[in-house]
């Protein structure tokens, strides 16, 4: 994939940097820079207006096709977007799982019907979704599962606990990995379901961290329904519908995630220049390896986006692992920079101290790093299973 920026794709660029100067210095002004990592619970109303704002200037589902109400912007045009849209401090998006997940997974697998439910909510930004992968006792390893969906006439009867569910508080619908083959192991019998959170036996419960935020969750099924036509794919193969979004979640915004984490190194190294630690020549040697460190995970991002295809490959693999290792170290490096000044709370390094306390959880969330190496070393590298 060449990257080298045509004269239409300046013009892309700047009609996108355009459209968000204007939109942040008028209504939405108050939103730059609010919402991002470590404080998604903030400024719900104000983002979920951003969203609807979004759609209605056509800036959601840039790359879906045509037919399913996108615009089918090849990826170097995603990809300005997304580095835009982080250059511009805009707000972290409320919709970003609905769009980047939910969406494309029901475009891959889903069927016409829910196509023609789903995708327009989730343009418009009416509608936001949660990911039911992680449990209690289930962590990282999504073939664990033990939440049950049991049919009962034309609905699903869902039963059990979802936990670390990033904006179930918020969210109006959740994609639920659940076994309804009650026989079955591991990554058989499995299926996804689409579950509306706004009724009787639903229970969400928000999850303060180390932060002072909750925009993780707990979220308990006891007895919730769903319609029967809300199988993503064939019933017991949910699986490999799972599978397909968690590819699409190393998508074309990992770039502009790059570019976040860019902001945050610079906000690092001012912090050691105002202090004097940049003349320690170990401090200077762990920037300049976190340097290095993004430009690889951007390059590493660009090979895996270079495949439309809508499995996990090997590429996609290493990359959860890659920046949640990264993004753990800067906020380490953070620490270390601030010293003491960094555990006080005097409203000067707010930004840095989030950035520590918050990129512990990176490790864990979205599949925990060893279970990371685990399913590069099998699924990847074609190693033995590790014994159990």
């Amino acid at each position: 994939m060449d990257l080298r920026p045509t004269a239409e794709d300046q013009a892309f660029r700047a009609d996108v940097r355009a459209f968000l100067a204007e939109s942040l210095d008028g209504d939405f002004k108050e939103l730059r820079g609010r919402g991002g990592p470590g404080h998604e619970d903030e400024a719900i109303d104000e983002r979920r207006a951003w969203e609807r704002h979004l759609g209605a200037h056509g800036w959601t589902g840039i790359g879906w096709a045509p037919g399913f109400g996108g615009r089918a912007l090849p990826l170097d045009r995603q990809v300005v977007f997304n580095e835009e849209y982080v250059r511009a401090d805009a707000p972290g998006r409320l919709g970003h799982i609905g769009e980047t997940l939910a969406g494309p997974t029901i475009i891959a697998f889903g069927t016409p019907e829910q196509q023609g439910r789903f995708l327009p909510p989730i343009l418009c930004g009416d509608e936001l979704w949660c990911q039911g992968y992680s449990e209690p006792d289930a962590g990282s390893d999504l073939a664990n599962v033990a939440t049950r969906a049991e049919r009962d006439g034309d609905e699903w009867v869902v039963t059990g606990q979802k936990v670390w569910t990033s904006l179930a508080h918020v969210s109006d619908w959740c994609f639920v990995v659940a076994r309804t083959d009650p026989a079955s192991t591991r990554h058989r019998g499995l299926s996804y379901l689409l579950v509306p959170l706004d009724q009787p036996g639903v229970d969400v419960r928000p999850i303060v961290q180390l932060t002072g935020s909750s925009e993780f969750n707990e979220v308990f099924f006891d007895g919730a329904r769903t319609a029967a036509g809300n199988v993503v794919g064939p019933v017991g193969e949910g699986w490999w519908v799972a599978m397909g979004t968690l590819a699409f979640e190393r998508g074309a915004s990992t770039l502009g995630q790059v570019l976040y984490f860019e902001h945050e190194l610079a906000m690092i190294v001012d912090a050691a220049r105002a202090n004097g630690t940049v003349g320690d020549p170990r401090v200077r040697q762990r920037l300049a390896d976190v340097r290095g460190r993004l430009r690889i995970m951007r390059w590493n991002a660009v090979r895996f986006l270079a495949s439309d295809r809508p499995e996990l490959t090997g590429a996609a693999m290493v990359t959860k692992l890659y920046w949640a290792t990264l993004h753990r170290d800067m906020g380490e490096l953070a620490a270390d920079v601030l010293g003491m000044a960094g555990t006080v709370d005097d409203g000067r390094h707010a930004a840095l101290r989030r950035l520590f306390l918050f990129s512990r959880a990176d490790t864990i969330y979205g599949g925990s790093n060893q279970v990371q190496r685990n399913v590069i070393g099998e699924r990847a590298l074609g190693l033995p299973k590790e014994p159990r």
